[in-house]
Order: C-alpha cells, then sequence, then structure tokens
C-alpha cells in the first residue's frame, strides 16, 4: 500500500494558490508521495497537478462536493482527467438523505451519477462517517441499504478507522466484510481524554486504535492506497501529519 495525506487535515493552511504551493511543498517535505484532495480553496486543476507534480506528489482521489456531482459532473470527470486520478470520492452523504424516506431519494438521485463515473473509467468512493450505522426500521443499517443498492464495482468505500470506533464497531470484521471495495482508505485515530470522555481526533500512535493489526487487514483485503487524516488538531496540523507519518514508518514499509 501507499501512505498519503488527506488534505482536508489542512483546510485552513490550503485556502489560496500560495498557501498550496507553501503547503504540499511542507506535506512531500514529511514524505508523504500521495494525497486525497478535500477542503483545499480554489484553484485551477491544472495548476494544482503542476504544484503536485512538482513536489512529487500523486492526486489518487478526491472529496467532491455533493452539488458539484448532482450539477457539474461533466466538469468533475474532465477535472479528474487533469489530475490523472481514478477515484471521485463523496465525502459525507448530505443530511437530508439520512433518513427513512431519504436514503431512496439518494439512491435514485445517485444512482445515475456512479453509472456515468464509471463509464467514464473513473470509480466512485463514497466516505463514511458512523451516522451510517443506525438501523433502519427493517433493522438493517442504512450502511447496507448502501452496499445493496450498489456493488462492489459500482462503488468503492473509503474506509474510515476512527468512525467505525467512534460508532462502536470492531474495526478489523468491518475491513474484512469491506474486501472488493477497499481501494484507498482513511487511517485516523482516536483519543478519549480523561477529564470528559468525549472523542477527539489524534495523530496515528496516540489515541486508543491498534494500527498494527488494522493495516495488515486493510493490506491482506485489498486497500491500495491510505491516507492519514486528523480533522481536528491541538496544534499544527503539519506537525500532526509528520507525527502520524513518523509513527507509521515503525510499523509499516510502503509497497
Amino acid at each position: 500500500m501507499k501512505l498519503g495525506a488527506q488534505l482536508y487535515t489542512l483546510r485552513e493552511q490550503l485556502k489560496t494558490e500560495e498557501d498550496i504551493r507553501i503547503g504540499l511543498k511542507k506535506v512531500a517535505e514529511i514524505g508523504y508521495k500521495t494525497v486525497q484532495v478535500s477542503g483545499v480553496g480554489p484553484i485551477d486543476p491544472k495548476i494544482l497537478k503542476s504544484i503536485c507534480d512538482e513536489n512529487g506528489l500523486q492526486i489518487i482521489v478526491t472529496h467532491t462536493k455533493p452539488d458539484r456531482l448532482l450539477g457539474e459532473l461533466d466538469a468533475v470527470i474532465e477535472e479528474h482527467d487533469i489530475y490523472n486520478c481514478k477515484y471521485i470520492g463523496l465525502g459525507s452523504m448530505p443530511v437530508a438523505y439520512r433518513t427513512e424516506e431519504g436514503l431512496p431519494k439518494f439512491i435514485e438521485e445517485f444512482g445515475p451519477i456512479i453509472d456515468k463515473i464509471n463509464a467514464s473509467g473513473k470509480k466512485f468512493m463514497y466516505h463514511h462517517h458512523s451516522f451510517e450505522f443506525h438501523r433502519m426500521n427493517d433493522g438493517k443499517w442504512l450502511f447496507d441499504h448502501l452496499l445493496d443498492a450498489f456493488p462492489a464495482d459500482k462503488m468503492g468505500i473509503i474506509v474510515d478507522t476512527y468512525w467505525l470506533q467512534h460508532a462502536g464497531l470492531s474495526i478489523i470484521p468491518m475491513i474484512e466484510k469491506l474486501k472488493g471495495r477497499l481501494e484507498c482508505v482513511h487511517l485516523k485515530d482516536m483519543y478519549l481524554p480523561e477529564i470528559n470522555n468525549d472523542h477527539t481526533f489524534a495523530s496515528i500512535g496516540d489515541g486508543n486504535i491498534d494500527f498494527v493489526p488494522v493495516i495488515e487487514a486493510f493490506e491482506k483485503n485489498g486497500a491500495n492506497y491510505m491516507f492519514v487524516e486528523q480533522d481536528k488538531t491541538p496544534g499544527c496540523p503539519f506537525d500532526a501529519l509528520k507525527r502520524s507519518y513518523d509513527y507509521i514508518q515503525t510499523i509499516y514499509k510502503e509497497n
């Protein structure tokens, strides 16, 4: 597997073209070779690709806003052609679809979009949180309804270790369940403060997830790219990305 950085971690540091130039140089200097484009400020796709090329960074996957998938799909596909990027990701299901009545609408409205993405030679990737694991009226998870509606050849899953932990699920069995959908995954750790026991985002190795068996399970079940993400950091996000990178180097060697 290849190790990359999820740029959403740096969304406050990547707001302008100049920010992006400076920031991606720092990402490369940490040692990352691949990135997921998410949360960056407005920038011409050709310029972004050029900046990544200058720093030896390959764009593997994106998180693309749902309104762009619904209304600007041709432009989205063209941008991914510029990036030489196969995977078009949705970062989160919009709130309006997260109900008994809304989920069928999501399946109906996004079905043709997913078909068109796949017909273009790309692949649609769905990134989950924890809300997908609430039970519907039939007793099944919302998540399982998504899997039933869109088989593995149509929809990959960006497995997120933090959100599986947040949902109270065992991570490795879920990885095994999703074999065949795991091209891109998120490494994200969870820390539980002693005072109020609220969950917070941690750098890899600082939280309560044992990533040695997790990474082994990802590799065994077909993951190709793993991206470090930390939604919030107590200090500098670049330092957090480096801390995660350095720790992962002690437990896994890229292939």
